[in-house]
């Protein structure tokens, strides 16, 4: 008698380099203390900034714990990636810095400063690239009261004259203008939806908009805490502007997108995205964008809203089984 095939579970990819095979191991030489890999890495990478951006941001934060970015810095000063990394890298420890030191206190100004002035440093090394600006859009969080406009707004057209699409610096400074930093949800919705409404077919930037959805929640969510539910909070996701332009994101972005398998830089806005439809209560988007990322999860935003992989598979069976 022929065995009884068992099903195989289905077990979501929480892989940190969303499949950037290059970058896990560029990762790895850096815990153990080998620079030579990353110098490879990024040499290799060139001008496109999508995936540059990315894979110095998660180098940034492999490299916050070590020395390997200093050592690579002394021993080829002039290697302008190794100055764009070490800015990127300085940002991430002060962020960790600020997190272990809690929130509300105050950061040291010195400190800030001199990652700002590493951060121009890169950016006088590598003319054309705009991970620098990138970084300084990141840091500027940190400051007690932000940073002037007249400054931020130089830093944000530095960043838009080399890409003018890049999707990590609208991240940050989404975040910036957030009622957790400098901002309001207002002012954090209006950024969103202004760069949606000018984003080219194909641009990931109308998920700026579900980014911003994402960062209101933490936010009510976090000030809660301990206080019970929200009153009117549980339509959050699924009210008419909510699902109304999660299928804007889906016509702007999804229906403009060259085919082809996704790309490393594509998994975590993707999976905000299909984390909006699901909860919006969009089958059919949701159905698309889980068939779009196959296995492939990030832990934010499903983090947020429980356990990361618990939400991701029963999202996907709840989506797979309805007709």
């Amino acid at each position: 008698m022929a065995a009884r095939r068992r099903s195989v579970r289905f077990e979501p990819d929480f892989d940190p380099d969303f499949g950037d095979r290059a970058l896990t191991e560029a990762r790895h030489d850096i815990i153990i203390g080998r620079w030579q890999g990353v110098r490879d890495l990024l040499r290799s990478t060139g001008d496109c900034w999508a995936r540059r951006t990315h894979r110095l941001r998660l180098l940034a934060h492999a490299a916050a714990g070590s020395s390997a970015v200093e050592a690579w810095r002394a021993a080829e000063p002039e290697d302008p990636d190794a100055a764009v990394l070490r800015a990127a890298t300085e940002v991430v420890r002060v962020f960790n810095q600020a997190i272990s030191a809690g929130r509300g206190t105050a950061m040291d100004r010195a400190r800030l400063d001199a990652t700002v002035m590493t951060c121009l440093i890169a950016a006088d090394a590598r003319p054309a690239d705009p991970m620098p600006w990138v970084s300084l859009m990141t840091v500027a969080r940190l400051y007690d009261d932000g940073v002037g406009r007249r400054e931020l707004r130089g830093w944000w057209d530095e960043l838009r004259r080399r890409d003018p699409h890049n999707l990590e610096g609208h991240v940050q400074l989404l975040r910036y203008w957030s009622a957790r930093w400098h901002g309001t949800h207002g002012s954090m919705y209006d950024f969103a939806r202004d760069a949606a409404g000018v984003a080219p077919p194909g641009s990931p930037l109308p998920v700026l908009v579900q980014i911003a959805r994402v960062e209101e929640y933490r936010y009510i969510a976090d000030g809660a805490r301990g206080r019970g539910p929200v009153r009117g909070f549980d339509q959050h996701w699924k009210h008419e502007l909510a699902a109304t332009e999660v299928r804007r994101t889906w016509e702007r972005w999804i229906t403009g997108r060259k085919p082809g398998p996704v790309r490393p830089e594509e998994v975590e806005p993707l999976n905000y995205l299909t984390h909006a439809a699901c909860h919006a209560g969009l089958t059919e988007e949701a159905r698309g964008l889980f068939e779009l990322l196959g296995a492939r999860a990030s832990w934010v935003p499903w983090s947020y809203t429980g356990d990361p992989v618990e939400q991701f598979t029963k999202w996907r069976e709840q989506v797979r089984a309805t007709p």
